[in-house]
């Protein structure tokens, strides 16, 4: 008997319900690297904190769901709105981009709290649903409570701030809008180009109205991810330039990794023998190890491969946005002649830097092509000695850095070195602020394409329990049994933690590695580098005396007790010159646990990483009664000498 509905046929359903079931029909298509099809939810489950804005509607339909179908769009606790988000981000990031959460809040301060979670998935072109409730749509009990009112215009809410967050953004007021609102939403999320956060604001009295829904609204839709392929003439113009090159270097960004292009990135360099930098997205595109991987590149990027791409004649940039990380802020290409080659499915980023050779195409599809075209090309000898030369130098440099120290307070780097010496290939790393981040890119070793998971495009404090947590249950959902290393700074745990209750009530295991360093460790080096002397960057009682935070009583606080009063198992290493041998114990512990565990450990964030040699750009102020201010401006106006348009 055919399950094809009637034409014509609808049901009585409020538009919170047919929401609801349309997102739960809503299916995601690729294909891999072998071009086997992957088909996956596009919306697996949904996210909710309920207030008077939404309970009635969205939290009603998610309790008929969880009676009626307990399994098609499952309800997520959350503890913070803009967590949900980031749990939604690490979930899709793990996907490939081929799959995320929506995350449903109330009214008002609801709705307020998701817009960082809206920004950094923008930011990082990453798919996010967000149901942010709205003020009554009939203004029938005008004005309502948390409703903010703008004189010059009162059709403003809060939810009008999502708009320039948002890659889409768009009210339901009426419920007939709600079937063209919902598939463009659809369409935007499964789009490489377009992705990152959606909004879709939903008024309280409207959220509960009744409508006849069209059963064919309700029925599995697929979405395919378009992967479009190089057109002939900027391909040839590209393959041109690299060929006439002597000294050519990859950028490997994200697109790699969301392109499933890996093995495709692989296979040319291997011919070709370039060398590959990568952005903080792109780790994981080749492992540590291999002969063609010089690290992470730029600002936080490593002495090899900075000292290789200041020379680089040819930079050929593939799914990277060229943030000024990246770039060290317009230095790190020193060759006056320097040409770009942009591969990107995003015209935006295709342009970048003034390129005349941009490839606006898939990332795997490109790689295939270039492959193809260049077969014969090889790097000249004297480019791949140096190569082998800088890593072998780099390497040794992390050797050394990853060296217990025997100091009762360790550095970062051999609390790093510890991590990696514990973890197993396919364990993940998460990060996403602070100090953290640039030791990572410069120090951690990668060894499978998603075991490197830090975001820094918005480069969030408070984002990485969260997110590991959305990482988590992004391998769970995939059967994969990775486990899942937070790295965090007591500044980001303090900004946002909570997110620890919801991996113990539903039982999802991740990993923490607290480093207690007693203020903000990359700010305050940055500070010094400034001039402004670390002021502000310590947690410090509060001296009266001189009106600021430089004294040497620390704060009392107890992080670890902390976690603890949460649930997490908790393990605290004590100061002493068997520190780092007490932390690998304790990742071995926890590795072995079916349950959270929260690692403590103490540091010195005066010991830093190796120099990788690269910039970054925070102006100086230009005029300062403090000698170290002076200072630092004359620093900062050398560096600048060092910067160029880089018109490609």
């Amino acid at each position: 008997m055919s399950t094809t509905p009637a034409r014509g046929e609808t049901r009585r359903m409020t538009v919170s319900q047919a929401l609801l079931e349309f997102l739960a029909n809503q299916w995601t298509v690729d294909v891999d690297a072998d071009g086997d099809e992957i088909r996956e939810r596009t919306i697996p489950a949904v996210f909710g904190i309920f207030g008077h804005g939404n309970v009635a509607g969205i939290g009603q339909a998610l309790k008929q769901l969880n009676v009626e179908q307990p399994d098609l769009l499952p309800y997520l606790q959350a503890r913070n709105e803009q967590a949900m988000v980031h749990q939604s981000v690490g979930y899709a990031r793990i996907h490939r981009r081929r799959g995320t959460y929506a995350s449903a809040a109330s009214v008002g301060p609801g709705a307020a709290n998701l817009l960082t979670g809206a920004a950094l998935a923008t930011t990082n072109r990453m798919p996010a649903l967000l149901l942010p409730s709205d003020t009554f749509a009939t203004r029938v009990a005008d004005p309502v409570l948390q409703q903010i009112e703008a004189p010059h215009d009162t059709s403003i809410t809060v939810n009008d701030a999502f708009r320039p967050l948002s890659r889409f953004f768009d009210r339901v007021d009426r419920p007939e809008k709600l079937f063209s609102i919902a598939l463009q939403a659809i369409r935007v999320l499964t789009d490489p180009v377009e992705t990152g956060a959606v909004t879709i604001a939903l008024p309280e009295d409207v959220q509960a109205e009744e409508l006849d829904v069209p059963v064919e609204f309700l029925q599995p839709r697929e979405w395919h991810i378009r992967r479009p392929l190089p057109e002939a003439g900027p391909l040839a113009r590209a393959v041109a330039a690299i060929k006439a090159a002597k000294n050519p270097i990859v950028v490997a960004g994200g697109g790699v990794i969301y392109s499933g292009a890996e093995q495709a990135l692989q296979a040319l360099v291997e011919a070709t023998g370039i060398p590959v930098g990568t952005s903080q997205a792109g780790g994981g595109v080749l492992n540590w190890d291999h002969p063609q991987y010089l690290g992470g590149i730029g600002a936080t990027g490593t002495a090899a491969a900075n000292r290789i791409a200041a020379t680089a004649d040819v930079v050929i940039g593939i799914g990277t946005r060229y943030s000024d990380f990246t770039t060290a802020s317009r230095t790190v290409f020193q060759n006056p002649d320097v040409v770009f080659v942009n591969v990107n499915v995003a015209s935006f980023d295709a342009y970048k830097h003034g390129s005349q050779l941009p490839i606006i195409a898939d990332a795997r599809e490109a790689l295939r092509a270039l492959a193809r075209e260049l077969e014969g090309y090889t790097v000249p000898a004297e480019l791949a000695e140096r190569i082998r030369t800088e890593n072998a130098q780099w390497d040794a440099a992390v050797d050394a850095a990853f060296q217990p120290s025997g100091l009762d307070l360790p550095g970062q780097p051999e609390i790093i070195g510890a991590v990696q010496k514990a973890s197993d290939p396919q364990d993940v790393i998460v990060q996403a602020a602070g100090s953290l981040p640039g030791d990572l890119h410069k120090l951690w070793r990668v060894r499978d394409p998603l075991g490197y998971h830090v975001e820094y495009a918005f480069s969030c404090m408070g984002y990485e329990i969260a997110g590991g947590l959305g990482v988590k249950r992004g391998a769970l959902a995939a059967g994969e049994d990775r486990d899942v290393i937070v790295m965090v700074g007591d500044g980001s745990y303090l900004m946002l933690h909570t997110e620890l209750v919801t991996a113990v009530a539903e039982g999802i295991k991740i990993i923490v590695v607290l480093i207690q360093n007693h203020g903000y460790a990359s700010i305050g080096h940055l500070s010094e580098t400034v001039g402004s002397e670390r002021f502000g960057t310590w947690y410090r009682e509060y001296d009266p005396a001189t009106r600021n935070f430089q004294g040497e009583q620390i704060l009392p606080i107890d992080l670890a007790m902390n976690a603890r009063s949460y649930g997490v198992d908790t393990i605290e290493i004590e100061p002493g010159a068997d520190a780092i041998d007490k932390l690998g114990e304790a990742l071995a512990t926890a590795k072995a646990s079916e349950r959270s565990t929260f690692i403590h450990i103490n540091s010195n964030p005066l010991i830093y990483a190796p120099d990788g040699e690269g910039w970054w750009d925070v102006p100086v102020a230009e005029v300062s009664t403090i000698e170290s201010t002076q200072a630092a401006r004359a620093e900062y106006v050398e560096q600048q000498k060092l910067q160029r348009p880089l018109l490609g």
